[in-house]
């Protein structure tokens, strides 16, 4: 049988297979072989009495992320609000090129619209192809274009605390079902419960419950993500064709890429976004990092 492993907890693996859940242990040999199941896993496993089973198999993986520990991530929600931290397009940015990178792909939303105009940060991510939500978890706008970007995939919400990505959840889950305390109470962030990752269901989808997962942690220390930053911005990517094959797209004469910037084709601030990042990599050396795709 296979199933989707929505929690792990204590060595004990949570599998939903048809709707039902089998309390699993990973085959003896798994460890052995550098194999570790993580939330969001597709598993071959072996059913036992009393909806218990061993997993025999980790399906190949789309992607995985070590902090959280989760695999499979389809769509990254990334929430910024109209103050208290007001959006910074440079963390955007940084999270839209890791999730482009990891074949994840990333979803830009904006909550509290009803304190304040987005209409500036919407025009950038939108010229520049990404999908752009503008909401309100109190007023509800915008909640049902959330929910149909959950039906039937694995997502996770990243975003600064108070950006309202609990609220978000709650909202989307209706009716003020679970408020928002609860909801934390509920994904195992409450006072005296263990914190671990968890897949859950809503909106016809899944997702991540994170907890600590403020901001994307990811090891930029990365050999393969130096090699792939210009193609980790598929926006400024496009408008490559330039005069040097050696070019960085960072101050070359002849670079597209710059040449697209400059007419207004592309958007100042992901360029300018792309250069802090090119700047922090250029040193790296395959030698000194390890490579993760």
């Amino acid at each position: 049988m296979t199933g989707i492993i929505v929690k792990a907890l204590s060595g004990f693996y949570y599998l939903n297979s048809d709707g039902e859940i089998y309390e699993c242990r990973a085959k003896v040999g798994f460890r052995k072989d550098g194999i570790s199941p993580l939330v969001g896993d597709r598993a071959v496993f072996e059913p036992l009495d009393g909806g218990k089973g061993f997993i025999t198999e980790i399906l190949p993986r789309k992607n995985a992320l070590q902090r959280p520990p989760v695999a499979n991530i389809d769509k990254l929600f990334i929430i910024s609000a109209f103050e208290n931290p007001e959006p910074n397009t440079y963390i955007i940015d940084k999270i839209t090129a890791i999730a482009e990178y990891l074949d994840i792909e990333p979803i830009i939303v904006f909550n509290k619209c009803d304190m304040g105009d987005f209409t500036e940060f919407e025009q950038i991510y939108k010229n520049s192809g990404f999908k752009t939500l503008t909401v309100s978890a109190v007023s509800k706008e915008g909640i049902d274009a959330v929910k149909d970007e959950l039906k039937g995939c694995i997502s996770a919400f990243t975003g600064n605390s108070g950006v309202g990505k609990s609220s978000i959840i709650n909202a989307v889950m209706g009716n003020g079902a679970i408020a928002t305390g609860e909801v934390s109470q509920k994904l195992g962030r409450g006072k005296h419960t263990t914190r671990h990752t968890e897949l859950f269901s809503v909106g016809g989808g899944y997702v991540a419950d994170t907890p600590g997962f403020s901001s994307l942690d990811y090891d930029t220390v990365d050999y393969g993500f130096k090699e792939k930053l210009i193609y980790s911005f598929p926006d400024l990517s496009k408008f490559e064709g330039c005069r040097f094959t050696s070019c960085t797209h960072t101050c070359e004469k002849g670079c597209g890429i710059i040449d697209a910037v400059e007419s207004g084709k592309a958007e100042k601030t992901r360029f300018e976004s792309y250069k802090v990042l090119f700047n922090e990599l250029k040193d790296l050396k395959p030698w000194n990092c390890g490579k993760k795709k």
